[in-house]
């Protein structure tokens, strides 16, 4: 399945497939995060009504980095509230380097956060 912009067939094809029904924001505190109800076109040609929270931070830019010499990857140890109000002691993931876009490329925010 195709990603981002290059294949406007395939993003309009899905356009066709969505219908958009009711947005309700539910919190605009930290980030927004809204309920949305939607028709969605299912293989079988049926149409089914879905409802999904979205919670939108923003786009972000993340990287994978690999050390040739010990041929090993390159992450962090992040800590997350939910992780730790979920049970996990430290709240501590480890992940890749990531951050929020905030109006940069994500080669300029990669490497802000490398």
């Amino acid at each position: 399945m195709p990603l981002g912009n290059n294949n406007s067939d395939w993003w309009d094809k899905m356009r066709d497939r969505v219908k958009i029904q009711h947005i309700e924001t539910l919190s605009d505190d930290w980030y927004v995060l809204k309920k949305t109800t939607f028709a969605y076109l299912r293989n079988n040609g049926q149409w089914q009504t879905q409802s999904r929270e979205t919670y939108d931070r923003g786009n972000g830019a993340t990287i994978l980095l690999y050390n040739l010499d010990a041929r090993s990857v390159v992450l962090i140890k992040q800590f997350r509230f939910p992780t730790y109000v979920n049970g996990l002691a430290d709240g501590l993931l480890i992940e890749t380097a990531a951050g929020l876009l905030d109006n940069a490329s994500p080669e300029e925010r990669i490497k802000l956060e490398v």
